[in-house]
């Protein structure tokens, strides 16, 4: 029996096994959930020792870390594969058609949170390396996991961990797999993430609540305040307004626009699956330009004055919102972060007192995108789902694959399993059967084409 067939015998067994580890409210954002997590972190750890891995969880000042190895020969190639076993919270719970932590198939998707962020897409190379031990009795390469708990909460401790663990984490190259495919008939390896730089914004009025018939037209009202401010971020062509936002910004090279080019778009359909009337955003740039190497300047949420049922006609003594910066290439989350604050201080009225608080964030990644390596991945995608992959990059941010190279010296080959409409972070989280069993096929090619790289 080889590794296919092994697959395709244990398909309902990998399926229930797949549930189990969905089951698990690992919600690493919300203290409740405390207990959860490292029940989740044990299953993990005891899943990878019934396969054959030596296997520990390590404690953090936040969620544990599973680490497994499966050493073979020093001689042979050492891959770090990386994971994460927490999800995002996953309100608003009303939303979902089926519960969160229940995990359901409907009409070819298993359908739960973590499906696709990243329980799924990271146990089906747990699968595909089980299917090669337990057809061949060992591995072709030496492999090593590390699979964390916080990565939704911006993988806080996760840096020191590797700091103090460089030598038994020592690889030859890492690969994560928490990205998507190009689309449902096009798998890709994504050589680029865009980096990330977050602030929060309080605009404070009077000194509490007040009437807003007694004091409307004498004091500010910071919510009005604030999102006149917030209109300001950008300009009439959607550019970002903060002087020297883009200081750093390099033009797009010829070899990205060559390939942005090769890749099918079509616009109708994209605004049709999320549901808009038109596009918006930076003038003079396509949607994939947009969406994968130019920065963004968003507001994720706005709090402020009463929110409840009928009205209350009061001047809100505070407002506030939280911004995320999309970083590209060079650019300093620290240094975007105070251009925001500079600015927004310096065009706030005088009527209002206005604090930013910054959290930092990631820089932007970008990944070889040639060599023996990527092209070991291409031929396992290609095997796993029939298509040689296209090269793309994506808009989202995995802040670990920047400390794998600063701290580890190490290159990531970031293979995309789950699709751009899987509905992660978002309610009715989804993920291909399909997908997961191409994505297990994939993993078990993969070691075999990573052994051939002298």
């Amino acid at each position: 029996m080889n590794s296919k067939e092994y697959l395709k015998k244990n398909e309902k067994k990998r399926m229930r096994e797949l549930y189990e580890f969905l089951k698990f409210p690992s919600v690493s954002a919300n203290p409740v959930h405390k207990k959860d997590i490292k029940d989740c972190a044990e299953w993990v750890k005891n899943h990878f020792k019934n396969i054959g891995f030596k296997t520990k969880t390590y404690p953090t000042k936040g969620h544990p870390v599973v680490y497994a190895e499966y050493m073979v020969d020093k001689k042979l190639p050492t891959v770090l594969y990386y994971g994460h076993y927490d999800v995002q919270p996953p309100e608003p719970l009303n939303l979902w058609k089926s519960e969160p932590f229940k995990p359901e198939i409907r009409a070819g998707y298993i359908y739960a949170r973590g499906a696709s962020d990243d329980k799924g897409q990271t146990f089906a190379h747990i699968k595909g390396l089980e299917s090669i031990i337990k057809t061949t009795g060992t591995l072709p390469i030496n492999v090593k996991f590390l699979i964390e708990g916080e990565e939704e909460t911006a993988s806080e401790n996760l840096p020191v961990f590797i700091k103090k663990n460089k030598k038994m984490l020592k690889a030859d190259i890492v690969v994560i797999s928490d990205t998507s495919q190009f689309n449902k008939t096009l798998p890709a390896v994504t050589f680029g993430l865009r980096g990330l730089a977050f602030v929060e914004v309080f605009a404070y009025g009077p000194n509490r609540d007040v009437h807003s018939g007694s004091y409307g037209g004498a004091i500010a009202n910071p919510v009005n305040i604030l999102c006149s401010l917030i209109g300001q971020l950008h300009d009439k062509n959607g550019k970002i307004a903060v002087p020297g936002f883009y200081k750093d910004v390099k033009n797009i090279g010829k070899w990205e626009k060559a390939q942005f080019k090769k890749l099918p778009y079509n616009e109708k359909l994209y605004k049709k699956g999320l549901g808009v009337n038109s596009l918006h955003g930076e003038k003079g740039f396509t949607t994939f330009e947009r969406s994968w190497v130019r920065p963004t300047c968003d507001v994720n949420g706005i709090t402020g004055g009463y929110q409840g049922e009928g009205a209350k006609t009061i001047i809100p003594a505070m407002a506030s919102c939280k911004i995320t910066m999309r970083l590209v290439p060079a650019q300093d989350p620290k240094d975007i972060c105070d251009k925001v604050e500079k600015y927004l201080i310096k065009i706030a009225p005088k009527s209002v007192k206005l604090k930013v608080v910054k959290h930092g964030g990631a820089k932007a990644v970008v990944v070889p995108t040639e060599g023996p390596w990527l092209e070991a991945a291409g031929r396992a995608i290609k095997s796993g789902f029939g298509k040689e992959p296209v090269f793309m990059k994506e808009g989202g941010s995995i802040p670990i694959v920047g400390d794998f190279k600063q701290l580890l010296g190490i290159d990531t080959l970031l293979i995309g399993l789950g699709q751009n409409d899987d509905n992660i972070h978002s309610p009715n989280e989804r993920f291909r059967v399909i997908d997961f069993e191409r994505g297990c096929k994939t993993a078990a090619a993969l070691p075999f084409e990573l052994a051939k790289v002298k």
